[in-house]
């Protein structure tokens, strides 16, 4: 833990402006090419507020990756505990909501979980990555179709990869294929993509409730 002691002067949210600073940093560059002077330049703060609030670069990062899901991986959490439609509705709409204010971020989850190699710094990424979602999908969909909640012969294992799908390829998608099918990326696509989304699990996946 930081020493908080001797606090460098310092915005009162320079906290979150370096979390959102190194969001955007890390999503753009590998972890060993992002520096703790480019983040405090980002968000505009003393470079000494880093060590203060996280201790180091490491705890900067697992903060950001953390405090970026923790909205979602609530509603994730609630949902294995109802086991129902409205429950993973909810998990859809929380995760567009979150992802609409960090665009970039699912790039940044995509390109550490398809990193490669057994060198400790992949090692140490991967398994923070697996931690922060390990508590994902999985359970919803196993426990629905023991319930009776999806549709004759879906395959929990497929649905909930197309439930991922549907959840992280539109942040994927390179620009010019958005341009190309005329999306305009604004807070109203994200609510727009929420309810097609759970328009599609409903429909092609999800046993209507009596």
């Amino acid at each position: 833990m930081a020493n908080r002691q001797g606090r460098p002067v310092g915005d009162s949210d320079a906290r979150q402006r370096l979390i959102d600073a190194a969001r955007k940093q890390f999503s753009f560059a590998p972890y060993e090419k992002v520096s703790t002077r480019q983040i405090a330049e980002e968000a505009d703060v003393n470079a000494a507020l880093i060590r203060y609030y996280f201790a180091n670069k490491w705890g900067l990062f697992e903060t950001m990756m953390a405090e970026t899901v923790a909205p979602i991986s609530e509603k994730v959490l609630q949902a294995q505990q109802s086991k129902d439609f409205e429950s993973i509705s909810v998990v859809m709409r929380t995760y567009n909501q979150v992802m609409a204010e960090s665009p970039y971020f699912p790039r940044l989850v995509y390109r550490l979980l398809s990193m490669e190699g057994s060198a400790g710094q992949v090692q140490q990424l991967q398994k923070l990555i697996h931690g922060v979602f390990s508590h994902g999908e999985n359970l919803m969909f196993e426990d629905l179709a023991e319930k009776g909640g999806l549709k004759p012969g879906v395959d929990p294992a497929l649905a909930r990869l197309s439930f991922a799908s549907l959840m992280v390829f539109p942040f994927l998608a390179p620009p010019s294929m958005l341009k190309v099918n005329g999306i305009k990326v604004d807070d109203d696509f994200y609510y727009r993509l929420a309810e097609h989304n759970i328009a599609l699990l409903q429909a092609g996946l999800l046993k209507q409730p009596e």
